[in-house]
């Protein structure tokens, strides 16, 4: 079997920092397995190449950002039937919940037929007036360390063969 140059793709998108720190911490944790990319510089083909998927976006007004919203709007139908089994997880930052987004992705990716292998991580930074939503955030190193751990468990699920 013929080993995937790009096991791991980390889409991602934030505003403020905090996702984005969530998708860094991962891609430290799979090593040089990952390959990070901003969900708007994605292309179905980048999706194609990839083993498995770490999906890491804030959760704004209850779901998932526009960005992340707009690579599914894009990559769909150009890759329904054509990923269908490849793992992936999600990582959330939130102000109070992270559910929303994480439903919508989980929902989305059903119609791919992805199998998620890792529970999902919801980051609650607890943002609540406007001025704290919009700030920049510093994310605490104990969930730095819980993305590394997916990112960790996502390259060497890979590397073995188990996903």
């Amino acid at each position: 079997m013929e080993k995937n140059p790009l096991p791991l793709l980390i889409l991602w998108h934030s505003r403020t920092g905090a996702a984005r720190a969530l998708a860094q911490a991962a891609g430290e944790g799979a090593g040089g397995s990952a390959r990070m990319m901003r969900a708007r510089d994605a292309v179905p083909e980048d999706l194609l190449a990839a083993s498995a998927f770490l999906f890491v976006c804030p959760e704004n007004l209850g779901t998932m950002t526009g960005e992340m919203k707009e690579l599914f709007d894009l990559s769909y139908y150009p890759l329904l039937g054509r990923i269908e089994g490849r793992p992936y997880a999600t990582l959330i930052a939130a102000g109070s919940d992270g559910h929303g987004a994480q439903g919508q992705i989980d929902r989305i990716v059903t119609g791919w037929r992805l199998r998620r292998v890792a529970d999902g991580v919801i980051v609650n930074l607890g943002a609540q007036t406007p001025a704290a939503i919009a700030a920049p955030k510093i994310v605490p190193e104990g969930e730095l360390a819980r993305c590394r751990e997916v990112g960790a468990l996502l390259a060497e699920g890979i590397s073995l063969g188990i996903f």
